[in-house]
């Protein structure tokens, strides 16, 4: 009687947690372009106190740069999605390890940042085609 009671009258689902509009890749690449422009910002300053509090806060966005990818691959892109876009998984690899300790996070090559930035347009690219079916 009790789980009768409690049962839901309706049951909804969605594609994504959310109505659509609460994800967006452009979080990810903002924080890519702060750590290509943080790296810039080192190589043209010689100051010890300046690179190492640089350091600090590149490190922090391309951190921020992997969570925001991690939410849009673990809350947005579901089955269907890896169905049309079979090369997603390594795109979102890719992405990772270039804002991690392998990439952006880890050295101060803007080359590294301007990779990231270009695998997260690809990402983006395929999650504003997604939105749009």
């Amino acid at each position: 009687m009790l789980a009768r009671l409690l049962r839901p009258k309706h049951v909804a689902s969605a594609h994504c947690d959310l109505p659509c509009g609460v994800y967006d890749p452009a979080q990810a690449r903002i924080e890519a372009e702060s750590v290509k422009a943080i790296m810039e910002k080192y190589a043209a300053n010689e100051d010890a106190v300046f690179r190492a509090r640089a350091i600090k806060i590149k490190e922090e966005r391309a951190e921020l740069v992997k969570h925001h990818l991690w939410v849009l691959w673990t809350d947005y892109f579901k089955p269907p999605h890896l169905e049309q876009y079979p090369q997603l998984h390594q795109l979102f690899w890719d992405a990772t390890k270039l804002a991690g300790a392998a990439g952006a996070k880890g050295t101060v090559d803007v080359a590294k940042a301007e990779d990231l930035l270009g695998k997260i347009d690809e990402i983006s690219k395929i999650f504003w085609e997604t939105k749009a079916a």
